[in-house]
């Protein structure tokens, strides 16, 4: 598969990833007599990643999120010349399906994307009030055992055929889990879609839901990798 083709998948696995789970929270969480909630989003959220892992796992492995790709690298699974191509597309196709999200939801009287927009945050910003300390190691072990996930459904010696089941329903109990506390970033390119049309504190918070996300993928690309070395 050409780098050209791979990119595209990337782009438009993650434009869904945003789209269907971000729109989840902002146009469908609350909505009167029928919001989906929290355990509504949480499953949009994971199944963006399944249905994409089925749709274009074949054609890019299906990263849509610069910490995988770099989980995935430090595991030993993913070419150092691929890296920065992918994460750029990955941000791409968060920034374009933030922008979808913003023209839809704009379109009801009296939205404000000021307002959150899906956005991650801490502190005051943070969904139950949860401290920069309480954000950081969410993030970080969230993301951790999401690539433990993803590399342990994705190994040879798997189950094969259900991995984007596993990854999806991994992801959905990431969400179950830590909405409260940060909204649920473990994707770089998720937060920095939705906090450019926040425009305000999103973006000022932006460094931490980068920082966590790659720390806890790489760590568990290392620790992975171990257990392939013992394994051997």
């Amino acid at each position: 598969m050409t780098l050209s083709k791979k990119l595209a998948a990337e782009f438009m696995g993650t434009f869904w990833l945003v789209l269907g789970g971000c729109g989840s929270a902002v146009l469908a969480a609350a909505f009167p007599d029928v919001g989906i909630g929290l355990l509504g989003v949480s499953f949009a959220f994971g199944l963006t990643v399944l249905t994409m892992a089925f749709a274009i796992g074949h054609i890019s492995g299906c990263h849509l999120n610069p910490a995988v790709s770099l989980g995935l690298w430090s595991g030993g699974r993913f070419s150092t010349g691929e890296l920065a191509p992918y994460i750029s597309a990955q941000v791409a196709g968060g920034i374009a399906g933030a922008a979808i999200l913003f023209v839809i939801a704009s379109g009801q009287a009296g939205f404000d994307a000021s307002a959150g927009f899906a956005s991650n945050g801490y502190g005051e910003h943070s969904p139950g009030g949860y401290s920069l300390l309480a954000a950081l190691v969410t993030e970080v072990v969230m993301t951790f055992m999401f690539l433990i996930i993803i590399l342990g459904a994705t190994d040879q010696r798997a189950p094969q055929g259900f991995a984007p089941i596993a990854i999806g329903l991994g992801l959905t109990l990431i969400h179950l889990i830590s909405i409260p506390v940060t909204n649920t970033s473990v994707n770089p390119a998720r937060s920095t879609g939705v906090a450019i049309f926040q425009g305000d504190w999103a973006l000022s918070q932006l460094w931490l839901f980068w920082l966590a996300p790659i720390v806890g993928a790489i760590l568990a690309g290392l620790v992975y990798k171990w257990f392939e070395e013992e394994k051997a």
